[in-house]
């Protein structure tokens, strides 16, 4: 059952980063169209938030110590990088590190559960 309840975090980590790494690089193009877009904070805090409940939980595993070091390290980078948006209105690269990270923290983390019998 534990092991069920992992690899589900590992698909929503992968599924939030993927669509959340999508809508930073995509969005900016989409902006260049006139068409009413405008950038709304609150949905990147929305990607961050549905992001850190994988992490959390998967931190709180027995999982490898790499894996936890790698989701730490680029949710950091991901809300460092939100709040330097929020707070100081700059725009950093590290959010596109931090996304690839993210997910392959998390691949690693499931294909980490297919060797465990």
């Amino acid at each position: 059952m534990k092991k069920q309840t992992t690899l589900a975090f590992d698909y929503l980590g992968i599924s939030s980063a993927s669509i959340c790494l999508i809508h930073c690089l995509v969005f900016p193009f989409l902006s260049f169209i006139p068409i009413g877009l405008s950038h709304n904070h609150y949905i990147d805090l929305f990607f961050a938030s549905l992001g850190i409940i994988p992490v959390v939980k998967i931190l709180k595993t027995n999982a490898k110590l790499h894996i936890k070091i790698l989701l730490s390290v680029s949710m950091l980078l991901i809300v460092g990088s939100l709040l330097g948006v929020l707070f100081l209105h700059h725009h950093s690269i590290l959010l596109y590190f931090g996304g690839i990270v993210m997910i392959l923290g998390h691949i690693l983390n499931f294909k980490s559960h297919k060797h465990i019998k």
